[in-house]
């Protein structure tokens, strides 16, 4: 097992590691900006070590300063949390060049499903359901306009790499395509450093639904069931919950071989997230794989009462995985909001210093976050603040228990998106488990 872990993250998941590391007698050092100076993290790290200015381009995505950083503190291995260098390729390549542990998949499986276009390739020959779509990428506007009139409008126009709902556009129509082209591949090049971009077919009041995976390098690859994360604002999910509403025992089985198998062609190792559109006849089909750990990945933990990151962890440091498909009982429904610091009607960003800060709590509620009464939510990073995540023996008591603990959660000083949560859970249709992708889109 390893000694010390390098932590190249900040904020929430950063804390949720050093959690995780703690209880695994683990010493954790964490990597921050001048402005990250004193986050929550770096208070009660065992080490931390300033790794840049502010910018992220100077500091959380250096990799020069990182991998110095492991090497000074004499960490064994990194984890890179989510976002920053999560799933870039190159920065796991260097860790493994400099005798580093990356924490997650090999650079080559990183490479692989980063790619869009060849991850659609590999679903392809797994037999894995795939949406109507461009063979590759698209290379101009005439190119493209030739694969939407075969595919039929609307279609769905997105990055080959990255994610977050980058560079993805949905074109309604002929006449704005050459438009969205050029969009969709200016926020590619500037987001992912490739303007390479590819279509699919859209589907309307589609859901999102994703597949956790875990697997060793024994072999040994199991799933943690599913997660809906279809609340979301221009492809930025705001709510997920575990299992999905709508989900049949039939569809289950299938969607999670699927899963299993596309992860197994990969030669996959680590914890993953294949996800998948399920459209009105519960038909789903790929989108994409993270192969990362996720925001959301509190649920799956609620439900399944396995930690993920010392799964993580442990896989990295060459264990076998602990837990048969037969070993992983589920039990009742969890649901996570995830709270920003953003005016929850604009969504324009509202940093600053947090005046009061009053977590709620009681019964079946899990809060992770890094914030405190004092602390000032500085403008330069993602604007996640908390996840409030609870537990109930059914989708029912998870439901009443999120809008009670979303009720009890103070915040002064700055303005947050709680409100918004609020609206979302107190609308009948949320309450029926009947939503889609676009239900922001269609008013609360």
């Amino acid at each position: 097992m390893f000694a010390k872990v390098l932590i190249a993250n900040r904020g929430e998941i950063a804390l949720r590691i050093l959690r995780t590391c703690r209880e695994m007698g683990i010493r954790s050092v964490v990597a921050h900006s001048t402005a990250d100076a004193g986050s929550l993290p770096v208070r009660l790290a065992d080490e931390s070590v300033c790794i840049g200015p502010e910018d992220s381009a100077q500091s959380y995505l250096n990799i020069p300063r990182l991998i110095a950083a492991a090497e000074v503190t004499d960490a064994e291995a990194v984890h890179p949390g989510y976002g920053f260098l999560a799933e870039n390729a190159t920065f796991a390549e260097i860790c493994r060049a400099c005798s580093i542990r990356f924490i997650g998949p090999s650079p080559e499986v990183i490479r692989l499903l980063g790619d869009k276009v060849r991850a659609r390739e590999l679903a392809r020959k797994t037999d894995v359901p795939l949406l109507p779509g461009s063979e590759g990428a698209v290379r101009d506007e005439t190119d493209a306009r030739a694969v939407a009139e075969a595919l039929g409008y609307p279609v769905l126009l997105k990055a080959s790499m990255g994610g977050g709902g980058r560079g993805m556009r949905i074109v309604w129509d002929a006449e704005t395509l050459a438009a969205a082209v050029r969009t969709c591949q200016s926020e590619a090049a500037a987001a992912f450093g490739s303007s390479e971009i590819y279509l699919e077919r859209y589907v309307e009041g589609a859901r999102h639904v994703e597949v956790q995976v875990l697997a060793d390098g024994q072999g040994r690859m199991i799933h943690l069931g599913e997660r809906d994360c279809s609340i979301q604002r221009r492809h930025q999910k705001l709510l997920e919950e575990s299992p999905c509403p709508v989900m049949t025992p039939a569809v289950r089985r299938e969607l999670t071989e699927a899963a299993l198998r596309l992860c197994r062609a990969a030669g996959f190792e680590s914890a993953g997230t294949v996800e998948f559109l399920l459209d009105r006849n519960g038909r789903f089909y790929f989108l994409e794989v993270n192969t990362r750990i996720q925001v959301e990945h509190p649920v799956t933990e609620m439900v399944t009462g396995v930690d993920l990151v010392r799964a993580q962890i442990l896989i990295a440091a060459g264990e076998p995985l602990g837990l048969r498909q037969e070993d992983v009982l589920f039990r009742g429904h969890a649901i996570e909001c995830r709270v920003t610091a953003e005016d929850p009607v604009s969504f324009a960003p509202s940093p600053g210093r947090i005046t009061a800060f009053v977590a709620p709590g009681g019964p079946g509620v899990r809060v992770d976050s890094h914030c405190f009464t004092g602390y000032t939510v500085p403008p330069y990073y993602d604007s996640l603040m908390a996840k409030v995540i609870t537990h109930g023996a059914d989708r029912n008591e998870a439901v009443t228990r999120m809008r009670r603990a979303v009720a009890e959660f103070i915040v002064e000083g700055i303005k947050t998106t709680l409100p918004l949560h609020a609206r979302v859970l107190a609308d009948p249709r949320f309450a029926a488990g009947d939503y889609s992708t676009t239900f922001l889109e269609s008013g609360l």
